[in-house]
């Protein structure tokens, strides 16, 4: 398995320049690495390559692949015809060709999303570094494991409830229609059937998320004070979808330049600013990505026994931070992010008996 490796921030050309130069450390040290980009110019520029769909060799250890979404939706759509062929019994998707699709918005984090899952799948990488928006559209694609694990769980179990869940399953009229069109027996029992494979998958990217062995951001940054806000902003937004971030990158010009306060307990490392194809000095500079990963707060901390959690937030002040229990879960909302919290046995259907915002730290007692 593989290390997935991010940056966020404002600055677009800085950050890739960090990404690129994180790239080529870890490929020094052995690591087999990709540097994986978006279909714009700035990578190809910066690293004066052409650059293709295809993971291709540019140094010894490192592979850059650039994902262009229109590719990317080709080749997954032959997997979704082999999906809907598995389960129904005259698919309906046959005739249509990927060549033909066009991407519609948001497709290309889900797609991005799946690259790298296989990317990592593979076994052929010890790092993956994603070059991203490094925004919050980067965040909700990291995010994506745990959002979908929610819509799952959540309608499952109201469909399964529902009138016409229990007619489905009950009905000795609609059970033979439905096995005339499907390869598997809809029952309310074993309705999860085709949910499970999903829900597995989703496990496996809520794990990684946890584990900042496996994936991990760091915030990239200028002096600049709007560069500082909008960077404290992704951290804390970073923390809602339990993405560990383990440092921050300040590209400065100044060495001396010092933002420890705005970012503590986050260790800060000042890179130079130097001309495009000088990396050694930027490369020299970067941090131990994994043990600053490794040393830095968790995005959440569950004490069952004093039947509390913790959510480090910050970034976000008392007024930012809302929490609710209107379903089973509790959700707690932090400036544009939304978590429905997944509690372990010994809180799930406890009511929330008090909250409060101290030291950065949302903490919900039951």
């Amino acid at each position: 398995m593989s290390l997935i490796l991010t940056f966020l921030g404002k600055g677009g050309v800085e950050r890739t320049k960090i990404a690129i130069a994180a790239a080529k450390l870890l490929a020094s040290q052995g690591k087999r690495v990709l540097l994986a980009g978006l279909a714009e110019p700035v990578l190809p520029i910066l690293l004066d390559q052409t650059l293709t769909p295809d993971p291709q060799e540019i140094a010894p250890n490192l592979q850059v692949v650039q994902f262009q979404s229109s590719v990317l939706l080709e080749r997954s759509w032959e997997e979704v015809k082999k999906l809907e062929a598995q389960y129904l019994r005259t698919p309906i998707f046959k005739d249509v060709y990927g060549q033909e699709l066009v991407v519609l918005p948001g497709m290309d984090s889900a797609l991005a999303l799946n690259a790298i899952r296989e990317y990592d799948a593979s076994g052929k990488y010890d790092a993956i570094i994603y070059d991203g928006t490094g925004d919050s559209l980067t965040l909700r694609l990291l995010g994506m494991p745990e959002s979908l694990s929610w819509y799952v769980r959540r309608f499952q179990q109201l469909f399964v409830n529902s009138d016409l869940g229990k007619t489905i399953a009950e009905s000795p009229l609609i059970q033979p229609l439905i096995s005339s069109f499907f390869n598997v027996n809809w029952t309310a029992d074993n309705f999860a059937l085709p949910t499970n494979q999903v829900n597995g998958f989703l496990d496996k990217g809520k794990a990684a998320l946890a584990d900042p062995n496996r994936v991990a951001a760091f915030l990239v940054s200028t002096p600049d004070p709007l560069q500082v806000a909008s960077s404290r902003y992704l951290w804390g937004s970073a923390q809602q979808i339990g993405l560990t971030v383990g440092g921050v990158i300040l590209v400065s010009p100044e060495p001396q330049v010092n933002l420890s306060e705005e970012f503590t307990p986050l260790p800060v490392s000042v890179v130079p600013d130097v001309p495009t194809g000088e990396w050694q000095p930027v490369i020299d500079a970067l941090p131990n990505f994994v043990e600053q990963a490794l040393q830095a707060p968790r995005p959440i901390e569950i004490d069952t026994h004093n039947r509390q959690v913790r959510l480090f937030l910050p970034g976000f002040d008392k007024k930012q931070v809302k929490l609710t229990q209107y379903g089973p879960e509790v959700t707690i909302e932090a400036g544009d992010q939304r978590r429905n919290l997944f509690l372990p046995p010994a809180l799930t259907g406890r009511q929330v008996t008090g909250a409060k915002f101290q030291n950065n730290y949302l903490i919900i007692s039951f």
